[in-house]
């Protein structure tokens, strides 16, 4: 007694998706604070993503690469680094994706719009999800399990975003997808879960949060008042990879600060 619950990942080795910044950066430093080896990839931040990598324990611990995710191909290719790089897989987080921050009504959405979110937050992750699976199956469980799948959704998955439809049906694929993973692999070990933040304080959605009128518009649907910080989308990501949500299966995890309850 006293000593407090642990969330100890040591031994595994976890890959998290758009890791350089935002949610995926937060991930990386709690997985290698719970122990976790880390393979992450980034598409352009070079510097914040070699300079995590370093701080986090560098080649022997944290590794990060450039890579590219739109396609199937992609995300099999970095499932491949990762698992060349530490030997294993045992925790994916999907983490990266795009929000197209300016309004496209649906009548005038373009064609390379919509194909270019559904390849990034859809097709990529199909790749990821195929691979990682491959792999976990191959490999000897750890305490009897396989491994761990995280995939990042967000609030407008379940109740839609208008003049938004391509990032709103490209996340709620996630939540479809999740449930079906777990229905096909939880038998074998291998857990699928997801997170569906609401509006977070990041990079990706600082066009919105800083702007007076849209962000009064965004903080009133928020009952706790403010946007989420990072490490707390971050936290409950790690928690669902640990023996504590062994009984966890095909959930969605809402981290929205109640937003989804109230329209």
């Amino acid at each position: 007694m006293g000593k407090g619950v642990a969330l100890s990942l040591t031994g595994r080795t976890a890959l998290v998706t758009g890791g350089s910044r935002g949610i995926g950066a937060a991930a990386v430093r709690m997985f290698r604070l719970a122990g976790a080896r880390v393979f992450f990839n980034y598409r352009s931040a070079d510097r914040q993503a070699q300079e995590l990598a370093v701080a986090c324990g560098g080649e022997e611990m944290c590794r990060a690469a450039r890579q590219e995710l739109a396609t199937p191909a992609d995300g099999a290719a970095l499932v491949g680094a990762a698992t060349e790089a530490f030997g294993r897989l045992d925790c994916l987080v999907v983490n990266h994706g795009v929000w197209p921050p300016h309004d496209a009504p649906i009548g005038s959405m373009s064609d390379a719009q919509w194909r270019s979110t559904l390849g990034i937050n859809l097709d990529s992750t199909f790749g990821l999800v195929r691979a990682a699976v491959a792999q976990m199956q191959r490999q000897e469980p750890l305490d009897g399990v396989r491994g761990h799948i995280v995939l990042v959704a967000s609030t407008a998955a379940q109740r839609g975003e208008a003049f938004h439809a391509d990032y709103a049906a490209s996340k709620g694929a996630l939540i479809s997808l999740t449930k079906s993973l777990s229905s096909e692999l939880a038998s074998e070990g291998i857990y699928c879960n997801c997170v569906a933040p609401g509006w977070v304080d990041t990079e990706m959605s600082s066009a919105a949060l800083t702007h007076p009128e849209t962000s009064k518009k965004v903080l009133a649907t928020i009952p706790l008042g403010r946007p989420a910080r990072v490490e707390e989308i971050a936290g409950p990501i790690l928690f669902l990879c640990t023996p504590l949500a062994g009984f966890v299966s095909g959930e969605i995890f809402n981290v929205n600060g109640g937003a989804v309850l109230v329209g």
